[in-house]
């Protein structure tokens, strides 16, 4: 315990009685110093006592589809961190092939008395779903921002990354690199994110290349967001002669460079890879993955300031909050055959 304190008063630069103090509750300490006190506990590892842990303001839920992507947990500690420097404990709820959904997961978080629910990527994405679940949420009290997916029939506020802007980018950068074939792979169509990326590649296709959207069409191809859905995405667009692949994950676009590998074709020197998301670690791939980074802390921050101001009383527009994504150029695109 001697240790201990020693080590905490070297931390925080008081006195070793004045941490004995601090820790005991006694009096007579200044505010300034007391918080340093805690603050050095914090730094070191140590638990506070229970009569110095902050109170928590309240539990907030937060619901993802599974982890297996890197975008998912990205977001929640986003989310998570945003929340607990509010003084609020976050309860993160994860949706998993053959286990809980999402109103499951949102019956359980209601009953535990949640001040509010982060949705990201749920049903509100998903235009064949019943949103009166979000409506019956809505007259229970239960206030609820969404991440990616607008609905106009949901009244509450949605965050999203632009997915038009993201395809103007990444088609942009390609046809600068003289590709002419650029194919799409995706998720199902049922997906808002999906089609706003498909309306967006459309534009972006006619006015780099000119092209009509019956023939941007042809070089579009859905699938699973896995490695294996971008696979299979990326053999068929390479078959029908894409020299450039623009994927809707990062997850799908490694499985595109394995499609081309297959194919005994290089990446980038035979075909160019565009991921989306800039998902940790994607930057040390082999080759460094080119993509759109989705501005996660923007959006992660975004979503608990409107959720906390709906929690404080002062409910944020039920409107859209859109956050412009950035393109990463790394190793996975080069010169296309045009250009070479």
């Amino acid at each position: 315990m001697t240790a201990r304190l020693a080590d905490i008063a070297a931390q925080a630069g008081v006195s070793e009685a004045t941490v004995s103090r601090v820790l005991n509750g006694k009096p007579g300490v200044a505010a300034g110093t007391r918080e340093s006190v805690l603050a050095a506990l914090d730094v070191l590892g140590y638990e506070r006592p229970v009569r110095l842990r902050q109170r928590s303001a309240g539990l907030v839920g937060l619901i993802t589809p599974e982890l297996d992507n890197p975008i998912f947990p990205a977001l929640a500690q986003v989310i998570g961190q945003a929340l607990t420097r509010q003084g609020y404990t976050p309860v993160l709820a994860t949706q998993t092939p053959g286990g809980s959904t999402e109103d499951e997961l949102t019956e359980m978080l209601v009953d535990r008395g949640v001040s509010g629910i982060i949705y990201v990527s749920g049903l509100h994405a998903d235009t064949t779903a019943d949103t009166t679940r979000y409506d019956q949420l809505r007259a229970q009290g239960v206030p609820h921002v969404l991440i990616n997916g607008f609905s106009d029939k949901v009244q509450a506020p949605f965050v999203s990354p632009d997915d038009r802007a993201a395809m103007h980018l990444a088609v942009t950068h390609l046809t600068a690199l003289g590709h002419t074939r650029i194919g799409l792979a995706l998720g199902p169509k049922r997906f808002v994110p999906v089609l706003r990326k498909i309306e967006g590649f459309r534009a972006a296709m006619r006015e780099r290349l000119d092209l009509t959207e019956a023939e941007t069409d042809e070089l579009i191809q859905h699938s699973l967001y896995s490695l294996e859905g971008g696979q299979a995405a990326a053999a068929a667009l390479i078959a029908r002669g894409c020299t450039a692949v623009v994927c809707a994950s990062d997850m799908m676009a490694l499985g595109a460079i394995r499609a081309a590998r297959q194919e005994d074709l290089r990446v980038p020197q035979d075909v160019s890879v565009v991921g989306f998301d800039d998902s940790p670690l994607i930057a040390f791939t082999d080759p460094p993955l080119t993509t759109i980074r989705q501005p996660v802390q923007a959006m992660g921050q975004a979503a608990v300031r409107t959720l906390l101001e709906e929690i404080g009383g002062t409910p944020a527009p039920h409107s859209e909050f859109v956050f412009l994504p950035e393109l990463v150029v790394r190793g996975s695109t080069a010169s296309g055959p045009a250009r070479r």
